[in-house]
Parts: C-alpha cells; structure tokens; sequence
C-alpha cells in the first residue's frame, strides 16, 4: 500500500535506488562473495607471511597472523560496505591487509623494534588518520575524470605484475618458478573464463571467475600441482586472540615513517572509492569518500589488538565488480562473512590457501585488466579538445608506470620518498592532481591553443552541407564532383565577402 506514496527524500526507500543496494537472494550473494575472496587471497595472506619471516616467527605463529588477517579483513569489509553512522562508504568495496606498508614494517622490524614496535606504530598512524580522514575528502574537485581515469587505468597496469608473477607460481625462489606447467595452468584458468563467458548463460558468465578457479584446481590436482596435504593439519575452530605476541610499543620513528604509509593508504582508497563509484554508476561526493577513510582508519586503528596490519580497500576486487557485473554491495559483505568465518575456522583457511598460484594468476590476467579498461572508458570523457589534457594523462600514467617497471628507480632515494613513489598508483595519482592543478586549475600562463600535446581540432561538417550531397559525390582537389565526375557548382554563403 505504501507504493503509492513517493518516499521522502533521504528516506531508505529512496536510497534504495542506488545500484549498489541491489538486494541478492543468500545463496548468490554468498557465491559472489565466495568470488570475491578467492580473488583477493594471495593478496591479503602475503603481509603476513613476509612481515612474520622477517620478524622470525614460525608456523603456528605465522599461521595465527594469517589467521588473524582474514578475521579483520572480514570486519572492515562489512564495515566498509553495510557502514554505521560516520563509518563506511556502503559501496562494494573489499578491505584487507595494505600490501603499501610491508616495506615500512619491514624496516622497522630490521631496525630491532620487532612486530610489537610495529603493531603500536599501526596503532598510533591510524588515529592520525583517522582524525585526517574528514579533511583529505574535501579534495575530491581535484580529482575531475583526467585524474580519475589516469588513476584507474594506472591501478590496473600496476597489478599486472603481480597476475604474472602468479602465472609464474608466485614465489621467485622456488625451483618450479616460471616453470612452463605454471605457466600453461594460468592460461587453463584464463581460457576456461572466456569460454564460459561465451558460451554460458547470463548466471554462469558471471560466475566464470569462481567457476575457472574451481576447475583449474581440480585440474592442477589430478596433475600434482595442487596440494592438499595440509588441510588436516591444525585446529579447526579457533577464535582470535587479542595482543597474542604482547603488547604494543611506540616508537616515534616508526610512527612517522607509518603516517607517510598512512597517506598512501588514503590515497590509494580514494581512488579505490571513486573507481568502484564510476564502475557502478553510483554518485561520490566529499561526505562519502570520509565515511570510507574513517572506516579504513579505524579498521587499522584496531587491526593490532587483534595482530594484524593496516587496512585498504582491494584494487583487484574492483576489477571483478567491473568483470561481474555485480554492484550490490551485499555480495561484497557476503565476502567479508566469508573472511570472518575463515578466520575463525583455519581448516577452511588451508583449503583456500591450497588453490594453486598460476590459478590466480590466469584470473587476475582479466581482473587486473578489466580494471585498466575501466580507467580508459573514464579517460574518453575527458575533452582534450584546446586543452592541455593530453600530457596531463601521458606524463601522469608514465609517471606512474616508471616504478612498475623497474622497482629499484628509487632505490637510492631517501625511505619516505620511495614509500610514496614506489607505489604507481600513488605516483601516477599525485602527478595527476599537480598537473590537473597547473594546467586547468591555475588558467594563468595556460596557452588557448596548445602545442603539439594538445589534441588536433575536431572537424565538424554543417548538417544543411551533408543535405546537398547525393551518392557518388566525393571531394578532388578543392572540388566537389558527382559520380559522373562533374563539378558540382559551390556557392559562397552571404556575407563571406564582408565588407
């Protein structure tokens, strides 16, 4: 009955027409989101692996802070994508561990603090960011579709290197590395998604990444290249620990080096939150981007207690929006349920931990390209029409792409410097907003025709000109003529003489 009235503005009715709060029945909201964690996996699992050998953990440590990531991961998504008051950006957006702060950590456990110096460094960066969160919003006028669209396409190149290096089987040091067999896997899993999104119906096209990795691992396993072996191996519920390695220390060295990180991380989600909105055809605005940086902040604000690291939103999980389709942001929180419960139950952890790497490799080949394809739509809107646009976007993806390329450019470069520039997404987005700010914002000194970086003119040819012409009439030499090779007479329009 209450159809016939027309809900009030702001009402829950009427958000309800944003396409991100599409409701899902369980069953498929869930297999999404099962999508949506297999995805992202190898990502959010390699911080701790790399943080936990560093610091001299073993197994059963390492495995709790493997644990204990996916557990967070699973709290921020739900707290990224339902939201609370303040808290949220309610967009289909993953969380987990920031792979932008493993070289920091890194150096801080190198320089003797160990993972409770590291821990407490986290901590107190987050507040910091968290209370900046607010302000690092109202930047968004600087983030037109030049900017946007560079940023997107820039997150999708970057990534690249990491579905080749699963392809290659993901860790550099094993003897099988690069090994034809991972290699042929990969291009299996690639293969069976384009099939199936050829050939299958509108449900299993969307599907097809869940589906591919599915039947690449039962492939790898009749070949011997997935191992099961250690699924068996452990508790099979455990719940999380608070401060399981001690208490945290504060260091103020590593809490500044943490604050740059935290910039980066902001950064980053920023660009994450305006590349899922373009993706869904949802509108951001300033308030929103906030309500997504707080929920980051304080999820890495309380990512400690319970042992584990900053988090973000996951730049692969925007491509598999793009590739699926799916914008609810119930699928993505389905999702993070699913990383909660793995969490809590490390049997099913070491079951996903058994699909092979060059099965997400093959995968990411499309996520990961997906996403630049979605930055390159964005970058048609742009007007490069007597503005400076053009270099805005080469210098600024080039500029992005330089550390991706090869990731010891900054090598000597002071450690903040290269924790800010050793990201291409960071790189790619700072040179983006200075140039968008010198070219567009700032008009002083900005030619009206510009030089070669400028685009060529558009030709536009007058519709009443298009009505005189007939079939077979083509331009020669200045002339028009007709099929037959007449002239056909052109007379000057009033006024052309002037005075």
């Amino acid at each position: 009955m209450s159809r016939n009235h027309a809900p009030a503005p702001g009402s829950q009715s009427a958000e309800a027409v944003r396409p991100e709060d599409q409701k899902l029945p369980i069953g498929t909201a869930f297999a999404y989101g099962f999508q949506h964690v297999l995805t992202m996996y190898g990502g959010i699992i390699a911080p701790p692996l790399i943080i936990g050998s560093a610091a001299g953990l073993k197994g059963p440590d390492i495995a709790l802070l493997i644990t204990s990531c996916l557990f967070v991961g699973g709290l921020a998504t739900l707290l990224q994508t339902l939201g609370v008051k303040w808290f949220g950006s309610q967009l289909p957006l993953v969380q987990g561990t920031s792979f932008a702060s493993v070289a920091t950590m890194l150096a801080i456990v190198s320089g003797g603090g160990g993972i409770q110096a590291v821990f407490g460094a986290v901590i107190a960066a987050s507040l910091i960011g968290l209370i900046v969160a607010p302000f690092f919003a109202k930047v968004i006028h600087f983030f037109p579709p030049v900017v946007t669209g560079v940023v997107i396409t820039t997150i999708g190149l970057s990534l690249t290197p990491v579905a080749a290096n699963w392809a290659l089987g993901g860790n550099a040091k094993a003897p099988n590395y690069g090994d034809p067999a991972n290699i042929g896997l990969a291009g299996l899993t690639l293969l069976v998604i384009m099939l199936l999104s050829k050939l299958g119906s509108a449900v299993i096209s969307r599907l097809s990444i869940l589906l591919a990795i599915v039947i690449g691992t039962i492939v790898a396993a009749f070949i011997g290249m997935a191992d099961f072996s250690k699924v068996g191996t452990g508790a099979i519920f455990e719940l999380p620990r608070p401060f399981a390695f001690g208490l945290p220390t504060f260091e103020p060295a590593a809490i500044i080096s943490m604050v740059i990180v935290i910039l980066v991380i902001l950064t980053e989600t920023t660009a994450d939150i305006l590349a899922v909105g373009e993706i869904a055809g949802s509108k951001i605005d300033s308030k929103r981007i906030a309500n997504g940086l707080r929920a980051d902040m304080l999820s890495s604000a309380v990512a400690p207690v319970f042992n584990t690291f900053t988090q973000s939103a996951f730049a692969q999980n925007v491509g598999l929006v793009a590739v699926t389709g799916i914008k609810s942001r119930f699928a993505v929180a389905a999702g993070g349920g699913v990383l909660v419960l793995l969490g809590l139950l490390p049997v099913l952890g070491r079951v996903v931990a058994a699909v092979p790497t060059p099965v997400l490799g093959g995968a990411g080949i499309v996520l990961f390209g997906t996403v630049a394809a979605s930055g390159i739509r964005t970058l048609s809107k742009v007007d490069y029409k007597d503005s400076m646009n053009l270099i805005i976007v080469a210098t600024s993806i080039a500029f992005g792409m330089v550390p991706v390329i090869n990731p010891a450019f900054y090598g000597h470069f002071p450690a903040w410097f290269q924790v800010i520039f050793d990201s291409g997404i960071s790189s790619a987005a700072i040179m983006a907003i200075l140039l968008n700010i010198v070219f567009n914002v700032v008009k002083r000194g900005t030619p009206h025709n510009p030089s070669v970086f400028g685009a060529a003119p558009v030709r536009i040819v007058p519709e009443e000109v298009l009505e005189c012409l007939e079939d077979g009439d083509r331009c020669e030499n200045g002339k028009i003529l007709d099929k037959d090779g007449n002239e056909v007479p052109v007379r000057a329009a009033k006024g052309a003489h002037g005075h």
